[in-house]
């Protein structure tokens, strides 16, 4: 009896140690490569992909050691992605890493197989990349920037600043921010507030862009973010605003650590921490079909006060009171 309980017990230890591991399943000694396109040049983004590494140490990860790192950013805001995820497939890279709609759509359709995690994009679903936010289907996962009640607390925000608000500039990039754009048409007619169409493609359109803003005598400006092209040419974007006297809110913090008057948004580098989650479950076995699109959990009021003692405002002190930051 005693050896048939033996021979029982041996044939399922065996039996456990023959079981293969999942496709993406950690495996110990292995060092994993998570290729990451920052959706333009890096140095303006060091600061998240910080977040990002320091997230992923936290969570046991290590440079050279487990993993390995390999970003592939674009030269100049605006460059094709590309070549640049074709690179990272040809590396078989285990998991991407994508900032923006236009780098997330370019390795979703170089690879159906390499998990994709969006770090973040705007409208994935309305943009094709994933099926629903509960359950995103393919290998697309990551976060979003929709967000749907910010919109109305930018414009109330901007009324605080600036009272007599009746006439918002917005300021956007479409296809990409379309989204964003009609978020604020919706909550400035709650508030019966006009709103000032301002649609940019390139570089070359700000200057138009902000004196049309003048000459149709807006009262503040909302710069629906989200782009590439807005972040890499933000402190240009509050050098603008500031010249044509023009209070304007904007959607991450970067903006205002950048010049601007005032900013209210998710965090951005609250993203990248999560990216670095995301990572994590994947290269534990984790599908990328079956983890859920996150929406932004943590915002930030960010206020400029030297900007705001150019354009001459008062700041009042229950913002003030409510700000994350408030920058002398």
């Amino acid at each position: 009896m005693r050896l048939i309980i033996a021979g029982v017990i041996a044939m399922l230890v065996l039996g456990v140690l023959v079981v293969p591991l999942p496709t993406h399943a950690q495996q110990p000694g292995r060092v994993y490569r998570i290729g990451c396109i920052p959706g333009g040049p890096l140095a303006p983004r060091a600061h998240q992909w910080d977040a990002f590494r320091q997230t992923l140490h936290e969570l046991g990860w290590r440079e050279g050691h487990n993993i390995i790192l390999e970003f592939r950013p674009p030269a100049r805001e605006g460059d094709p992605y590309d070549d640049l995820v074709a690179e990272l497939v040809r590396l078989h890279v285990d998991v991407i890493v994508a900032t923006g709609t236009r780098a997330v759509r370019v390795a979703k359709q170089a690879t159906s197989t390499i998990p994709i995690v969006m770090s973040p994009s705007g409208d994935p679903v309305g943009e094709g990349l994933v099926t629903s936010l509960a359950r995103p289907g393919g290998n697309v996962t990551g976060s979003s920037i929709m967000v749907s009640d910010r919109s109305g607390k930018q414009l109330e925000i901007l009324r605080e600043i600036v009272p007599r608000t009746s006439r918002v500039a917005v300021l956007w990039a479409p296809p990409v921010n379309e989204p964003g754009f009609r978020a604020v048409e919706a909550a400035a007619r709650v508030l019966g507030i006009e709103v000032l169409e301002l649609q940019v493609t390139q570089a070359g359109d700000f200057d138009h862009a902000f004196e049309t803003a003048r000459r149709e005598h807006a009262d503040a400006m909302i710069v629906v973010g989200g782009n590439p092209l807005f972040f890499g040419l933000r402190t240009r974007i509050a050098d603008l605003a500031l010249h044509h006297r023009l209070p304007a809110i904007y959607d991450l913090p970067s903006y205002a650590h950048s010049g601007g008057l005032v900013a209210y948004g998710p965090s951005d580098t609250e993203y990248y921490r999560r990216a670095a989650v995301y990572v994590d479950k994947i290269l534990k076995g984790a599908k990328p079909a079956d983890l859920p699109v996150e929406q932004p959990m943590k915002f930030e009021l960010v206020i400029n006060l030297k900007t705001a003692k150019a354009l001459d405002l008062l700041i009042p002190s229950i913002l003030l009171f409510q700000a994350t930051e408030v920058m002398q």
